[in-house]
């Protein structure tokens, strides 16, 4: 049964409306936390960063996803916007390669900007955009791989660990993210 464009609309701003409100409530809860435990301690430099990345990538959603009704294509930009900002949150709190101080965690920079400038080099076209995810996949991998095989993970089965895990998550949502904008084409 298709969903027809109104009902698709009026979903899709009420998961706007769930996103904005995710996003305050994420951005809120270190502050809650911070009343309850010592354990949390941010300062005002680290939810200037986060409102920042927050705020960043809602706003890129909203851009993205304006002039199109697919919600397929919606999600897709959703689901790589979402996995760019988890890259650099992780990268950011604990680093995806060693700790958040690591140089070779710039790599996953790499991975974003493949996404975004492939993205723009398809001019939105969900065909092209579905590849650039595709790459991004690739690329991903690749980063992984390279910062273990090159010693810039942690030493041991640490590091092994941290590229098993950062590469089985990120890069699956790569590949839905690439479906989504394929199912949209």
């Amino acid at each position: 049964m298709e969903m027809s464009q109104n009902s698709g609309q009026r979903l899709w701003n009420a998961l706007r409306m769930f996103g904005w409100g995710f996003a305050a409530l994420i951005l809120l809860l270190p502050l809650v936390a911070m009343r309850f435990t010592r354990e949390v301690n941010w300062s005002l430099g680290d939810f200037v960063v986060m409102g920042a990345l927050l705020g960043g990538s809602g706003l890129i959603v909203e851009l993205a996803t304006r002039r199109v009704t697919s919600l397929f294509y919606r999600f897709g930009v959703v689901v790589a916007i979402g996995t760019a900002f988890l890259l650099v949150w992780v990268n950011l709190a604990v680093g995806f390669l060693g700790d958040e101080g690591n140089p070779a965690n710039l790599m996953f920079l790499a991975v974003i900007a493949i996404a975004a400038i492939g993205a723009a080099a398809a001019r939105g076209q969900p065909t092209g955009v579905s590849n650039a995810m595709l790459i991004a996949a690739g690329a991903q991998v690749l980063a992984g791989a390279t910062g273990l095989a090159m010693g810039w993970a942690s030493p041991g089965g640490q590091g092994v660990y941290e590229v098993a895990l950062g590469t089985t998550l990120f890069t699956p949502l790569w590949l839905l993210s690439a479906w989504l904008f394929r199912k949209a084409a």
